[in-house]
């Protein structure tokens, strides 16, 4: 990140998407926890589609307690969240009690060592209203910034000189693919564009889209592993 105050150089920013906890915590939520409760990020940042149902939000609000950053968490909804009718105040009262700042075309401040870090999350592209003009009112003239949002498709509608360019984008939604066969084309669901999965920079902003830990519809993984990617912020390339 060109401009990073000193501050923030080696500031871990860990990324759960697609947890899709439903009727209970699954073997690779659990997993997830250990490893965050062993690597201990700064930040942890919640990519939206953590949950399926309103009836999963008890065990969203216990899972995401134990899911938290040192220094700050942040979550943003995704496409389940919207069509289960998790509405913002619904989401906002459930993230709170785990003591989670929801971010809903919203910013989030984190301070580390007198140096702050905007978190800039942009509502579901595909259930819900991103509105990153709404979004960016909060950024102030050089903060250090990272977007994210559940659906990767999204960035590229976005123009290259629209809004001023994070450092990167952050995304999840098309689970890598989740069954990866050989010679076929993965099937990733709408939303997703032409993403998959990992970097892509000819996007108006990097963009790491994440595989995520969770499964929909078929409970397996083929060839596509789930993934918890941790960032660390640093001005050396």
């Amino acid at each position: 990140m060109p401009g990073l105050p000193s501050g923030l150089e080696g500031v871990r920013i860990a990324c759960l998407t697609d947890v899709h906890l439903a009727g209970g915590v699954s073997a690779a939520a659990r997993v997830a926890l250990e490893l965050l409760a062993r690597e201990r990020p700064d930040v942890v940042v919640l990519i939206g589609d953590i949950c399926n149902c309103q009836s999963d939000l008890p065990t969203l609000a216990a899972w995401a307690r134990d899911a938290r950053g040192s220094a700050a968490t942040f979550a943003t909804l995704g496409n389940w969240e919207h069509t289960a009718r998790i509405d913002r105040a619904t989401a906002e009262r459930a993230y709170d009690r785990a003591g989670v700042e929801l971010l809903y075309n919203s910013v989030g401040r984190v301070s580390v060592r007198g140096a702050t870090l905007s978190v800039v999350g942009i509502d579901d592209p595909v259930n819900g209203r991103p509105d990153p003009a709404e979004a960016l009112k909060g950024v102030r003239t050089g903060d250090s910034v990272v977007w994210v949002l559940h659906a990767p498709g999204y960035v590229d509608g976005i123009a290259p000189n629209r809004y001023p360019a994070p450092s990167a984008v952050i995304a999840g939604h098309t689970h890598g693919g989740q069954i990866r066969l050989p010679f076929w084309t993965p099937y990733t669901p709408p939303g997703s564009g032409r993403f998959v999965a990992g970097w892509y920079r000819d996007t108006f902003a990097p963009l790491y889209v994440s595989r995520g830990i969770g499964t929909i519809t078929v409970q397996a993984r083929l060839f596509c592993p789930p993934e918890l990617p941790i960032f660390t912020l640093t001005t050396r390339r």
